[in-house]
């Protein structure tokens, strides 16, 4: 059976979405099992993804985004001329004119374009709404990345619940691996003291970093003092107040991008991670701080309780009190910490790549078959 999966997102620069697709594409080509794991456009995975820019070199990465683009601006059938043997199409939402040859899957992520449209650019909006079109309304079964974002694509765009599967994403295995020295090294490195608050995430408005500087802000100057907020990501869509707030408040440290190999060690050696999205689909950053045993707060919406059950403390992402009494507990209260740190790892075993995969493999058999 060959499986076909659209890479678009990893010649861009991209988050979540990006390194969903790495790791699902690595670990399904590992496994084979008498599949043929193929990527479109043609990509050779590197040994890390970067966030930043393309997997790709400049010349190779153009070549391949005007054959995407030839593909989802003419009406002549592209991709079913260079795919036709396919068993199986995984579009991305980079995806516009996908093949009509063969079965047709996809993975929803979220549906954040159409319950908060207000924290997207509109070029955003108008283009998952040309993929809802183009791709989630045609497909013969699709993956949702969660129950709640599963729930969300029957509710908000009338998909039919029996062709959406769940099936979670996984963590990278150094995330359970880390050692203290190789935490304190990576401390160490940034210049952070032992104690330190976390925040891993993209810096756009859903991520809602505002509001958790107003959260730490709020903290006794003594906690403060000792404690900096350590934000880590990219620059987002919308960002220039928050990252002039980052570079000017008291005790935040802003050290943007983190390369991959350095993410594991770092959020291991936080003291709390805090993750107050607005909306998350799966919330890679909590899974990732809960198998490297970290105790988190995060938001009681969307996903993000679904993800951590009963592994973290949960609050009202819109209440600024409520979040600066959740890091001020964790912050104080040791015991709860390093309850919450162990109960957050044996969570967070349930979200591996390898059963990812076998279980996505198990998904295209069905759709096949069907």
């Amino acid at each position: 059976m060959r499986i076909v999966i659209d890479a678009t997102p990893l010649l861009l620069r991209s988050a979540g979405v990006k390194n969903h697709l790495y790791y699902w594409i690595r670990h399904l080509q590992a496994l084979r099992d008498g599949y043929d794991i193929r990527a479109f456009p043609a990509i050779r995975l590197p040994g890390q993804v970067c966030h930043e820019r393309s997997v790709l070199g400049s010349v190779a990465t153009w070549a391949r985004l005007a054959y995407v683009g030839l593909a989802n601006y003419t009406p002549l059938p592209v991709l079913d001329w260079t795919r036709a043997r396919a068993d199986v199409f995984h579009a991305s939402h980079q995806c516009w004119n996908p093949p009509r040859r063969g079965k047709l899957t996809t993975t929803i992520h979220d549906l954040t374009s159409w319950l908060m449209p207000e924290l997207h650019s509109r070029a955003n909006v108008r283009g998952m709404r040309r993929f809802a079109r183009a791709v989630l309304e045609r497909a013969d079964a699709m993956i949702a990345i969660s129950e709640h974002t599963r729930a969300d694509a029957v509710a908000i765009l009338g998909l039919p619940a029996d062709r959406i599967r769940v099936i979670y994403p996984g963590v990278p295995a150094a995330f359970f691996r880390v050692t203290v020295p190789q935490a304190h090294e990576v401390a160490e490195f940034y210049r952070l003291p032992v104690e330190f608050v976390l925040f891993v995430g993209t810096v756009e408005p859903r991520k809602n970093l505002d509001r958790l500087l107003d959260a730490y802000a709020a903290l006794p100057a003594s906690l403060r003092k000792t404690t900096p907020l350590v934000v880590v990501g990219p620059v987002g869509w919308r960002a220039t107040a928050t990252l002039r707030r980052l570079s000017s408040e008291e005790g935040v440290r802003y050290l943007g991008y983190v390369p991959e190999d350095h993410l594991p060690a770092l959020t291991a050696a936080a003291s709390v991670f805090v993750y107050p999205s607005l909306y998350e689909g799966f919330g890679l950053p909590l899974a990732q701080a809960m198998a490297a045993g970290v105790a988190c707060v995060t938001s009681r919406v969307s996903s993000l309780p679904e993800v951590a059950g009963d592994a973290a403390l949960l609050v009202d992402p819109e209440n600024v009190v409520e979040l600066r009494e959740a890091m001020e507990r964790l912050l104080t209260d040791y015991t709860l910490r390093f309850e919450l740190g162990a109960r957050a790892r044996a969570r967070a075993s349930r979200y591996c790549w390898k059963a990812c995969a076998l279980t996505s493999l198990e998904f295209f058999r069905s759709v096949v078959r069907s």
